[in-house]
């Protein structure tokens, strides 16, 4: 594929350098000219030299016709003007990366639809994502966002004491809108049906707005004894979202931060996370803390160094499971051995996700959810295609297929059975592995 990368900073860098591992035709482009250097003397790519913003250097870097345009300058204002002239200019599929959350906002502004951009990514929202992919059990965690974050999917787990076990998912009456996406049962997930019973244990994945989901998580988490406590180190943006993500769960959890006023500022924003001014990188704070006693400990300070010890200190001090951000790739090899669980680089969660983007065709994106063997796609529906020619509940779609939500202008919704889709949808699907090629041709114009 031929693919624009606009800005050789640290995350452009090890973007393009991922995509040229990957066999694509690159360029690149930075106002740098000592960072375009750098690039075309390491990197079997095309280097550009100036401001991604004008229109004569997009010209250049052949963002006409290309297939995929990155936008991944350090300056959000950049990156959501030369995303949106990309895509003007040509470019079949446009992603801005932005680091205020307000871009991602769409309580006062829709960024994304105003300057006709695919997606926008935030480096931050996506590594505190999947951090709390780590944590998980007990209970319910949202492990993806879909629809521009308008609709959730969360995996819960089904105690014994939930009112849902032994019963099929029809019986369980669940609101129009909410689904039930995949069911994991000793070891093996499947696209769930309406005649599937649930036992306790299984893992389910559940599809709706926060509110509707919420509502109905008393049907498969039973009690609150298994509330894991969780205790985030760091009160920038990862661990803000992290809190976030995290506090509308069955999770308590506490965020420590050194700075007072920005101290002041997570507690105005987060509704149940307890927020502690402390420094997290010093052991005798951990134990005043009781950090031994919590069950999960994430460190995600903007330093790898502190955050590396931080969870070595937590470990030691007795906290059952440690989890630290790490962005230093030759790190990788040492934090295994130093006791830590689980490391999360947020170079590698951004490289995972543009790899979803590099599709043909009505696909926009696709991403494994779980354990693999169920993709969720988010697929263009085009003029023509099969898919809107009936009403859902009259398609032949392939065996194992959840439509999972429909993105019709300026909303989102879980689609019911009487719903037809109409092209300029965006259409969000889960489905078999090996059905992924048999739901894409139905969302075609061939």
């Amino acid at each position: 594929m031929r693919i624009v990368v606009l800005g050789a900073g640290t995350v452009g860098y090890s973007v393009a350098a991922m995509l040229c591992r990957n066999g694509h035709s690159v360029t690149v482009v930075d106002s740098n000219a000592a960072n375009i250097k750098h690039v075309n003397e390491t990197l079997d790519v095309r280097g550009l030299s100036g401001s991604a913003s004008q229109s004569s250097v997009l010209f250049q870097s052949g963002v006409i016709g290309c297939d995929l345009c990155l936008a991944v300058t350090g300056d959000d204002e950049v990156n959501l003007v030369s995303a949106s002239m990309a895509k003007a200019m040509g470019a079949r599929r446009t992603v801005a990366r932005v680091y205020a959350p307000v871009f991602r906002d769409l309580s006062t502004f829709d960024y994304q639809r105003h300057f006709r951009i695919d997606r926008l990514i935030s480096l931050e929202h996506l590594s505190a994502m999947e951090l709390a992919r780590g944590i998980r059990h007990p209970g319910s965690v949202v492990v993806e966002n879909l629809a521009r974050g308008e609709i959730e999917v969360h995996e819960m787990l089904v105690s014994r004491a939930a009112k849902c076990v032994g019963k099929t998912i029809r019986q369980l009456e669940l609101p129009g809108r909410v689904r039930v996406g995949s069911i994991t049962h000793e070891g093996t997930s499947r696209i769930a049906s309406a005649e599937d019973r649930i036992e306790a244990g299984d893992r389910l994945t559940v599809i709706g707005a926060r509110k509707e989901v919420d509502g109905i998580k008393s049907l498969f988490c039973g009690d609150s004894r298994g509330k894991l406590s969780v205790v985030i180190a760091g009160g920038g943006e990862t661990g803000y979202h992290l809190a976030r993500i995290l506090e509308a769960q069955r999770f308590n959890v506490t965020l420590f931060e050194s700075d007072r006023e920005r101290c002041n500022f997570l507690a105005s924003q987060l509704q149940s996370t307890t927020v502690v001014n402390t420094d997290a990188t010093r052991r005798d704070s951990l134990q005043e803390e009781r950090v031994g006693a919590a069950d999960v400990f994430a460190a995600c300070t903007g330093d790898d160094e502190n955050n590396i010890m931080a969870a070595v200190e937590a470990r030691d001090i007795g906290t059952k499971r440690v989890m630290a951000l790490v962005s230093r790739p030759d790190y990788a090899h040492v934090v295994g051995k130093l006791g830590i669980d689980i490391t999360v680089s947020p170079r590698e969660v951004v490289a995972k996700q543009i790899l979803g983007y590099l599709n043909s065709g009505p696909l926009i994106s696709r991403t494994s959810l779980g354990d693999g063997g169920i993709s969720v796609l988010e697929i263009e529906v085009l003029e023509k295609a099969v898919i809107t020619e009936n009403v859902l509940a009259n398609l032949s779609l392939p065996e194992r297929c959840l439509i999972a939500a429909v993105i019709r202008s300026e909303f989102a919704f879980v689609p019911g059975g009487d719903d037809r889709l109409k092209p300029g949808d965006t259409v969000v699907v889960m489905v078999d592995e090996e059905h992924v090629d048999a739901t894409v041709r139905m969302f075609g114009d061939e």
